[in-house]
């Protein structure tokens, strides 16, 4: 290993640019992200071994820390520094770069989610909601909003969207508003990412920046559930305003619309009452279990990604002759683009670009908690805007570890998952869910351009920012 020169400081920070460009147009590339992010990997590694930079000696495994320092006798080190036993392995650099445990929980939360959803389950709550409305738009929206925060939370932005869309384009469908489907996707598409705020894995930045700065379930939770419940209240408020969704006056068509809700079946979907059942009492199980995870015991050691995989693994006896099936619609691209998205990271760190960046970001910090916290907060939010917010949430996640001013409990990791996640509403490729939601769109013939999308939703995402540095300022 040799440290970096400027030049070489240079050359990685272009490929890094470079890298957060081609994501940012992945579109028009027509390449997935894990074919883009894969191939900046090999190229960073090739380079790193070309520059001498990686550390490709064997690696210690199965060691453990000292207790006490007195047990290393003159040796001026911290004593959880220090490690004893364990073996030498031979393995290939980029295997300990990937950070495996944000792997196995996408991995096993995933195939989870889409085993019990076979249930019914997922669509028996959504029609519930729905005939609680009893076809009142403004009630609907409301409905809808907080369903697709809840969804949001508990599931995936993605699959949110995938069900609460389908849902609200056929229920606007039967109602004879499909005029306000717009008003209804971009809304809910915009909320997702306000779901994705409320626990600690219903996103990924969520995952990475919250597992560095060592944020428990729980403590997430309390932290964030005041800003997501004030915030999805306004952002409803607003689209009710902008889109000029009212609640219905006149006696008669409420009966109608009444009456249409009345039509849906929320058992249609139910092919066994057994498996419904066992679907509803897992999910609250599962979300019981991720959430004590620190404090279970045995347990606790193995982790969240052990639950996850555990929980996939019960759901999937049901399936247990045709489990593959869920193999292949597993996510498998997101996954290769973790997986090389760490690569580059790590490459970028022996390189010295993290180290440049860190000096830049020090800069926002020295300002102070607040302020510097808020600056952060805007930046990261544009910056996510215009790439995945989850290479932009490793990276800060990496800088602000490796400062040690910045301790566990510092505002500054809020600022960093609040705008990579509020980020994703500037533009519909800010996030996976709002390119889902513009996706359902087009499915159902309303058109949204890019800056068609820009123009509607730069209101709420300004509010929405806003918002969160007022929190940020009077809670920390």
């Amino acid at each position: 290993m040799t440290a970096p020169t400027v030049g070489v400081q240079l050359l990685f920070g272009a490929i890094l640019v470079a890298l957060i460009a081609c994501l940012a147009l992945e579109e028009k590339l027509h390449a997935k992200k894990s074919v883009i992010v894969g191939l900046f990997a090999v190229v960073s590694l090739l380079l790193g071994e070309a520059f001498h930079l990686l550390p490709t000696s064997d690696v210690v495994v199965g060691s453990h820390p000292i207790e006490s320092p007195e047990q290393v006798a003159d040796v001026p080190i911290e004593a959880e520094e220090l490690h004893e036993g364990g073996h030498e392995i031979g393995m290939p650099v980029y295997i300990p770069a990937i950070d495996w445990s944000v792997i196995v929980i996408l991995l096993g939360s995933s195939v989870f989610v889409d085993v019990i959803s076979q249930s019914g389950l997922f669509k028996w709550l959504a029609i519930k909601v729905t005939k609680l409305s009893r076809g009142d738009p403004l009630l609907l929206l409301s409905y809808y909003g907080v369903m697709t925060v809840v969804f949001s939370a508990v599931l995936n932005n993605v699959t949110a969207m995938v069900i609460v869309g389908s849902l609200t384009a056929v229920s606007l469908d039967k109602l004879g508003r499909k005029n306000q489907l717009l008003a209804f996707l971009l809304t809910e598409g915009l909320l997702t990412n306000i779901g994705g705020l409320l626990t600690l894995i219903s996103s990924v930045p969520n995952i990475i920046v919250g597992t560095a700065a060592n944020i428990s379930f729980v403590s997430f939770l309390l932290y964030s559930a005041p800003y997501v419940a004030l915030t999805t209240a306004a952002t409803i408020w607003l689209a009710a305003r902008l889109f000029k969704v009212r609640r219905i006056k006149n006696s008669e068509e409420r009966r109608s619309a009444a009456e249409m809700v009345d039509s849906f079946d929320e058992n249609d979907g139910i092919e066994s009452r057994g498996f419904f059942w066992f679907g509803a009492v897992m999910t609250v199980l599962f979300i019981l279990t991720i959430a004590t995870t620190s404090v279970l015991p045995w347990v606790s050691d193995l982790g969240m990604g052990f639950v996850a995989v555990a929980f996939a693994t019960v759901a999937l006896l049901r399936y247990k002759a045709e489990a593959d099936k869920f193999y292949r619609i597993v996510d498998w691209d997101l996954l290769g683009f973790f997986a090389g998205l760490f690569v580059v990271i790590y490459v970028m760190e022996y390189a010295g670009v993290l180290t440049a960046l860190g000096g830049a970001l020090a800069n926002l910090v020295d300002l102070g908690p607040k302020l510097g916290g808020t600056a952060l907060l805007f930046a990261s939010a544009l910056c996510s805007s215009v790439t995945d917010n989850i290479p932009l949430a490793a990276m800060l996640a990496k800088i602000l570890g490796a400062m040690p001013s910045v301790t566990n409990d510092s505002p500054l990791w809020w600022s960093v998952i609040f705008g990579a996640n509020l980020g994703g509403n500037l533009t519909p490729i800010g996030s996976a869910s709002t390119l889902v939601a513009v996706t359902v769109m087009h499915k159902h013939d309303v058109r949204l351009s890019f800056l068609g999308f820009v123009k509607l939703a730069l209101p709420f995402a300004v509010m929405q920012l806003i918002l969160a540095a007022g929190y940020l300022l009077l809670t920390n």
